[in-house]
């Protein structure tokens, strides 16, 4: 059995792309704990992703766990999730005609094997008008997404260029590496 330690409708939509059958169970842990240690950001997504698949593992002993992470790292501050308008609006007015780093980390655990794996998207954010960030807030709604939008929609039209090895990694979950991992545990996609 796998399950996918998570509660993301996006990254259940990525992972049914591979055409596998597998569970969600959201993984509760505090995520603050871990944001507050002064770590590396790629260390910080890395260690998440584990906690995440650690926590589901507990009570799924035999099952193949995946969870996922993914931090925002802007000049050495992390964003997380706005959960409001003002929030998005102050983000996207910071990141506007800048670049950032989308760092999504997976970690796949069964029993003592565990393999994790981080792709980095370099994003370059176009300069907004503030009318622009306020209508793009308005017609896309990104609150729960981190770093305020959501490149699967509307947000696209917020960049200039993105450098990325696999671009579903933007959105929550890196296919590609993901792919490779599982066939180590014996899953074929094909």
């Amino acid at each position: 059995m796998i399950i996918l330690a998570s509660s993301s409708q996006y990254r259940k939509e990525l992972l049914n792309r591979l055409a596998l059958e597998f569970n969600t169970i959201a993984a509760e842990i505090d995520e603050d704990k871990y944001k507050n240690k002064n770590l590396d950001h790629i260390k910080i997504a890395e260690t998440l992703s584990l906690e995440k698949a650690k926590e589901v593992q507990r009570n799924n002993l035999d099952a193949i766990i995946i969870g996922s992470d993914q931090v925002l790292s802007f000049e050495g501050e992390i964003f997380d999730k706005p959960m409001s308008e003002k929030k998005a609006l102050e983000q996207l007015s910071r990141l506007q005609g800048k670049s950032h780093q989308l760092i999504t980390s997976f970690s796949i655990i069964r029993k003592e094997k565990v393999i994790t794996e981080t792709v980095i998207a370099n994003m370059y954010m176009k300069k907004l008008e503030n009318d622009q960030i306020i209508n793009y807030v308005k017609k896309d709604m990104p609150l729960y997404c981190c770093g305020s939008y959501k490149l699967e929609s509307l947000g696209i039209a917020l960049f200039d260029k993105i450098e990325c090895e696999d671009d579903t990694s933007i959105i929550g979950l890196p296919l590609l590496k993901l792919i490779k991992a599982l066939e180590s545990f014996d899953i074929k996609i094909l």
